[in-house]
């Protein structure tokens, strides 16, 4: 298992980054919330889970242990695989996340593409009494994204496998009602919860 890589970043998106490594490029799928993290870093040491399945092998990464360990309770989960877990990550930061299934929010998991109202419960159910065992807050640290913001977010929302016209559709219309939008990661949040 690769516990975390640390090298240079050589590309950056909101949906995965990827970094050399001992000459290697490691292709690593992320969350918002991480992105938001390591969005001016040049240089990363990022937490890691190996996904084998019989037709891949993917990395995730993750800025925090906290992040990775929600992560992996969310995998554990019987209908939840990684793509959803890192969707659920994106619609919600894990705050967010911790709170809605501590708190029995069936209704926050609404947003989440791939969650429907079964599976939240089941989540729920699952996951209540660990994550009030673990405990523990996630600090976030927002920053300031890049001038394209929208090309960002199409991109980031095109990776998670959401139709490219309802996403461009959604994108327009959260920039014209909020022109001072300025985080990618915080319209990416806006769009997948009107996209449900």
């Amino acid at each position: 298992m690769i516990s975390y890589v640390k090298g240079l970043i050589t590309y950056k998106n909101p949906t995965f980054i990827v970094v050399e490594a001992g000459g290697i490029g490691y292709r690593i799928n992320i969350s918002l919330n991480t992105y938001t993290q390591i969005e001016k870093a040049e240089q990363v040491k990022i937490l890691t889970h190996f996904h084998v399945k019989e037709d891949s092998q993917t990395l995730y990464g993750f800025a925090e242990a906290a992040e990775r360990s929600l992560f992996r309770h969310l995998i554990s989960v019987s209908g939840i695989g990684p793509s959803t877990a890192q969707t659920l990550l994106s619609s919600m930061t894990p705050e967010e996340a911790r709170a809605a299934i501590i708190g029995e929010n069936v209704a926050a998991f609404k947003s989440v593409k791939g969650i429907g109202p079964k599976t939240a419960k089941r989540v729920i159910l699952d996951l209540k009494d660990k994550l009030i065992k673990d405990g523990g807050d996630i600090p976030l640290v927002v920053t300031a994204s890049g001038n394209t913001l929208r090309e960002e977010a199409l991109s980031a929302l095109l990776a998670l496998q959401v139709n490219k016209v309802q996403a461009q559709k959604v994108l327009t219309k959260i920039l014209k009602e909020q022109p001072g939008l300025t985080k990618v990661e915080d319209l990416i949040r806006l769009a997948l919860r009107q996209l449900n």
